[in-house]
């Protein structure tokens, strides 16, 4: 089954009408200092209005910059709003909550007044950034989550230094398992609840001890959103809560709700699992909330759950889900929630009724997320497609009808040619389906050979999809064809497929995935065998390096932020207790299959010329990890290289200029290696 993808998009539907003609203009890297992106988008109560945040790359600061924008819902009148994150309308949408810079460089909450005067108040004033903002159904309060600090007991007291010595800083004694977080560094406190007044006040915390208001992955703080009951007296929040859990290596999450006049907090579910994503019925009496229950596989299956808002009738909703779900939204039904759940490369949105019939109301090669529904069932959220990156869509859940609201980035892509994409359905091992897109190259054609990329996803339980990647359409411009696939651990097919590899990763039915996809594009004639190449980040890096390990059909090798010794992983990431997981049984025990699966045990098979390249404060693969292999294929005679990408955590492209250099390191070191 192939089929060429569409573009939605109206702003670039003229692209793709010039066709692949010869000597087109092509995207290159440097138009990425020029991107922009919709991050977040609400719809006002009354549906007719958007605040939505604009981020575009800050080329003279290397950074992404975020602002607020307005338009009306049938996408005109579009203007700046204020500088800030992160808004909330009012409950009746007189008014604007958000997150920015206050004069004194902190992050405070703001409220913004949507007449005509725009006055504009500071609602904190504390030393500790709010992260998650929401207001009370009354108006009256807003609500946000902030990280407190705390130190270890453990004292440690020494002779006072002379005055006027320097002395080494104090020791940093650690006492948790998790102790640092990618993107994040050193934990340092635990994310609380805390409350203001919506006309100005002191904020007042509401939670406090060490334990987490956010739901925890293996240790790792998430930040999911937390919502009011509809009469303002109750907060209800995932996290590990205030009975803790005592086995930090044990990831848990539970559904708690908060009495905020009393301070008291109740676990509202029972079954031991990774509990998430709280929403309230309009009428307070039901929480419906996703996750998985307490398994020894390394993925569960989803599931969709409910209780009552006092802790009754627990109970399973939905396990019949291609992915994780999150970010429910009710009807005023209260029967029915809808949620974006990402399905084959794709994102749709769903309705999903109380007795657990579900189906999709959104349809179409896009991936569209759910950020703001009003009670009317209008809503919003970002948009793409595989001509399209992130834009703001609106649609109605009536019909499921989306509207492009903004084309970002059509001015840069004006008059500019994009590789087209082209998806595949193809047969591997066990009798498996795997789906993957191929981009050619725009002047491509068919009677002649090209170099070709495979680029493998990370996870490893990610998806791939039909969605614009602005490196893949850049490599794709240099005269590559990329191809991108799904194999077994992907998300978006069910929770037995991405269970596939558990135990067993990397592995044959992974490995045998990738390499069906590459033989599909093969055998269509056009790619030239002695100019493979493959690539891939973080479940993707290992992968990479796991397939030069066992063929050697590829001229070279691109391994970015990858996993490479599974026992030093655990020990030395900052998801210690999913790395500790990784096999069923811990490696102190019986390391046989850690060390089986483990791409560092194949170098000695790797004769493909192989870079590594990972940043150098990633805590998620750390770079000694890429200086195993780096060092094992150097003592082999191997071509190889290492890459450190500086300011990056997990992965190489956050910070903008550092988008450009990946794409020329991959593109210089392909081009150094041809098979003879």
């Amino acid at each position: 089954m192939i089929r060429l993808l569409h573009a939605v998009s109206t702003a670039l539907a003229f692209v793709c009408m010039i066709g692949f003609a010869a000597n087109a203009q092509t995207i290159t890297p440097e138009i990425y200092m020029n991107w922009e992106r919709v991050t977040g988008a609400q719809l006002s109560p009354d549906g007719n209005q958007v605040a939505y945040v604009r981020s575009r790359v800050d080329e003279m600061n290397d950074r992404w910059a975020s602002e607020i924008w307005l338009m009306n819902a049938d996408g005109s009148k579009n203007r700046f709003l204020v500088k800030g994150t992160g808004m909330r309308w009012s409950p009746n949408g007189d008014r604007v909550a958000y997150i920015a810079t206050a004069d004194d460089d902190t992050r405070q909450v703001f409220v913004r007044w949507m007449d005509d005067e725009g006055a504009i108040s500071q609602l904190t004033h504390g030393q500790n950034p709010p992260q998650i903002i929401r207001w009370s159904p009354d108006g009256e309060s807003i609500a946000f989550r902030s990280r407190v600090p705390t130190s270890t007991d453990w004292d440690i007291k020494i002779a006072a230094a002379p005055k006027g010595a320097k002395w080494t800083k104090p020791a940093t004694v650690i006492d948790t398992l998790h102790y640092r977080q990618d993107r994040v560094g050193a934990i340092t406190g635990y994310d609380h609840l805390f409350i203001v007044p919506s006309e100005g006040g002191t904020a007042r915390q509401l939670t406090e001890g060490r334990w987490q208001t956010s739901s925890l992955f293996s240790g790792m703080v998430s930040g999911t959103p937390f919502t009011f009951t509809p009469d303002s007296s109750s907060i209800v929040f995932d996290g590990n809560g205030p009975a803790g859990n005592t086995n930090e290596a044990k990831y848990s999450s539970h559904i708690h709700k908060l009495d905020i006049s009393s301070g008291n907090i109740t676990q509202l579910t029972t079954q031991e699992g990774y509990w998430t994503s709280p929403a309230v019925s309009p009428d307070g009496s039901t929480v419906v909330y996703a996750g998985k229950v307490d398994v020894i596989t390394t993925y569960g299956t989803d599931e969709v759950r409910a209780v009552g808002v006092d802790g009754a009738n627990e109970r399973m909703i939905s396990n019949d889900l291609p992915a994780g779900a999150g970010g429910f939204m009710f009807s005023r039904r209260n029967d029915r929630v809808y949620f974006s759940v990402a399905t084959e490369g794709e994102n749709q949105i769903m309705r999903l009724r109380l007795n657990g019939n579900m189906e999709a109301i959104t349809k179409g090669d896009h991936r569209m997320t759910l950020d703001s529904m009003n009670a009317a069932g209008k809503f919003v959220g970002r948009y793409r497609d595989a001509m399209t990156d992130f834009n703001l869509a609106i649609g109605d859940v009536s019909n499921g009808e989306l509207k492009q609201l903004t084309a970002l980035n059509a001015d840069v892509m004006a008059g500019l040619t994009p590789g087209a994409v082209e998806e595949i359905w193809y047969d591997s091992s066990d009798n498996t389906k795997v789906q993957g897109w191929v981009i050619t190259p725009p002047d491509f054609d068919p009677s002649k050979k090209y170099p070709m990329l495979l680029y493998i996803h990370g996870g490893p339980h990610g998806m791939y999809g039909v969605n614009f990647n602005f490196m893949w359409q850049a490599l794709a411009a240099k005269g590559y064809v990329v191809v991108y696939t799904n194999p077994r651990g992907s998300v978006g097919y069910g929770s037995e497929f991405a269970n596939a590899i558990d135990n067993r990763y990397p592995g044959r039915r992974d490995f045998d995935d990738l390499m069906a996809g590459v033989d599909t594009v093969v055998n269509r004639g056009y790619i030239d065998e002695k100019q493979m190449y493959v690539a891939g980040c973080s479940g993707g890096g290992v992968l990479t390096t796991w397939v030069v390990g066992n063929t050697d059909r590829f001229a070279g090798a691109a391994a970015l932020c990858p996993v490479i010794n599974w026992i030093s992983f655990a020990g030395t990431a900052d998801i210690i207790a999913w790395g500790n997981k990784r096999f069923r049984t811990p490696w102190w025990e019986d390391p046989s299959l850690w060390i089986k699966h483990s791409p560092l045990t194949r170098a000695p098979h790797i004769k493909t010329p192989t870079l590594f390249m990972t940043g150098d404060k990633d805590l998620r693969t750390p770079l000694s990890q890429a200086e195993e292999m780096y060092t094992a294929l150097k003592m082999l005679g191997t071509p190889t290289k290492l890459v450190v990408i500086h300011g990056e955590y997990h992965g190489t492209t956050s910070i903008p200029s550092n988008m450009l250099r990946t794409i020329a390191i991959l593109d210089k070191w392909f081009g150094e290696w041809k098979k003879d």
